[in-house]
């Protein structure tokens, strides 16, 4: 299946973090009222390419305190899991298996944490919440009170979004055939690859990421209900 939409998955995650974070900030900025303490929020992953700009969209927010991990210790599972119970709200910016970890190390009795993760490990995952506000008025409510929230992913973002609304108001049926063209940026295939393109010396169409397993048509077909082959 080819896609359309040429977002990236910072798009699509920045935008499911601005929701969250402006879905609730009205109890937010009650609780600063109230307590005088500002919520605390740790990007688990914050020296990488994602971690790096949503650091960038929160850090100027007067009402969070960004807690941030020693340069030397960022791998050191200890110092990770204090930080990630420490925090009020989690944001795992790590590859799929590592985001299950540090999701896993949530103690038992922390009812408080919120995690959004921001790979695909846990888009369709019944415990967690689809980061879509904007798919519909439940959706919506789910995000606001959730305690697991998933990044919707930028291609699944694009698609939906096309066909959603047609498949609520009847026009798209169940098993109709789809193709959608799309193409994205460079920025996620990481560091290395960024470097790469930005040398000058690179061509201006290429591909990544071809040995990896994409789940991409079912998160859509998940989301929007329609059935996938």
């Amino acid at each position: 299946m080819k896609l359309l939409i040429p977002l990236s998955v910072f798009l699509s995650l920045g935008t499911q973090i601005e929701s969250f974070f402006v879905a609730t900030s009205s109890s937010f900025h009650r609780t600063t009222r109230l307590y005088e303490t500002k919520k605390k929020v740790f990007i688990d992953g914050e020296a990488g390419t994602t971690g790096l700009q949503v650091r960038g969209r929160l850090e100027d927010r007067s009402d969070l305190e960004i807690l941030s991990i020693p340069h030397e210790l960022r791998k050191d599972e200890d110092a990770r899991k204090q930080l990630i119970n420490q925090a009020d709200a989690v944001i795992l910016c790590l590859p799929d298996e590592a985001s299950k970890q540090a999701a896993s190390w949530v103690e038992e009795d922390n009812d408080r944490t919120v995690i959004i993760d921001a790979s695909t490990a846990f888009r369709v995952a019944d415990d967690w919440t689809y980061g879509f506000p904007e798919l519909s008025q439940e959706q919506k409510e789910s995000v606001k009170q959730s305690k697991r929230i998933s990044n919707p992913g930028c291609y699944p973002t694009g698609f939906i979004s096309l066909t959603r609304p047609l498949v609520d108001a009847g026009i798209l049926k169940p098993g109709t055939p789809l193709t959608v063209n799309a193409i994205s940026g460079y920025t996620g295939g990481g560091k290395n690859l960024m470097e790469v393109f930005e040398s000058g010396e690179a061509e201006p169409w290429g591909a990544y990421g071809l040995t990896l397993v994409r789940m991409v048509v079912g998160f859509c077909c998940c989301w929007i209900s329609l059935e996938c082959s």
